[in-house]
């Protein structure tokens, strides 16, 4: 082979991406003792695999939710069944597990939003700086969680059980998860009436947001009569707005002494 043909020919495998030699001796690929036995074999085709069996269906979180709650006949059952969830991702961050505080059948039930850091570390709803004003606020009007009597009594809850980190708001998934559990909670408490406490609860309830403009305002839904009031943590932060937060405690007293 002449010498320039050679190296027009190593130009082209270097440009084919050829970059290295495999063997000291050349081969012609071309002849068929260069051809490997088990290469010039019938090419035989294989089968066709059998069809892999259909994946089942994914979970759908919030029907496992809503035959958990139904399930359950009465409120430690409840709780035990929303513990024992385990599609709810702010679970796995959560030190506790926070159902609920006061009398179980009191008159007056109020649903926050979700645990802070005390209330995670506590394992009971408002009991941080929110939940100690929350207390002043309903002892105004002679409320207590820790009455023995349903008229004098509180019976207090969370959208949300497990505190979301960062105290963020819970997402609209997260929240939908537990909507079940909540109606359910609420049936199995069957409080005359339900004291909605800031803008989650709202959401989740009535599906509506806007707490400063739906506060004070009766409405109904689960079958109670509900009351959207301002959250004690936006209390803490804009006390100006305290003189609303009363004006909403007298009306609840007056629809539970006229009921």
């Amino acid at each position: 082979m002449h010498p320039r043909y050679r190296a027009a020919l190593l130009a082209w495998l270097a440009e084919m991406g050829a970059d290295e030699c495999i063997g000291d001796a050349g081969v012609d690929r071309f002849a068929e003792s260069a051809v490997p036995a088990a290469v010039r074999q019938p090419l035989r085709v294989a089968a066709p695999a059998a069809a892999a069996p259909a994946a089942a269906p994914a979970a759908d979180p919030v029907a496992e939710a809503q035959a958990a709650a139904a399930a359950a006949a009465d409120l430690p059952a409840l709780a035990a069944a929303q513990a024992a969830y385990e599609h709810c991702a702010l679970k796995r961050g959560a030190r506790s597990f926070v159902f609920a505080d006061g009398l179980a059948g009191a008159r007056v039930m109020v649903i926050g939003e979700a645990p802070g850091r005390d209330e995670d570390l506590e394992g009971r709803p408002f009991v941080g700086r929110a939940g100690q004003l929350l207390d002043r606020m309903f002892a105004a009007i002679g409320l207590a969680r820790t009455a023995a009597e349903p008229a004098q009594a509180l019976y207090i809850t969370n959208v949300m059980p497990w505190r979301p980190p960062g105290n963020r708001e819970p997402e609209a998934a997260e929240m939908a998860m537990m909507l079940p559990f909540l109606r359910r909670h609420v049936a199995l408490a069957a409080p005359d009436v339900v004291v909605l406490m800031g803008n989650t609860p709202a959401q989740a309830v009535l599906g509506q947001r806007g707490i400063t403009r739906l506060r004070g305002q009766w409405t109904e839904a689960w079958g109670r009569p509900v009351l959207p009031m301002l959250h004690p943590a936006y209390l803490l932060r804009q006390p100006a707005m305290k003189r609303e937060a009363w004006a909403d405690l007298l009306a609840l007293r007056a629809r539970l002494d006229g009921d």
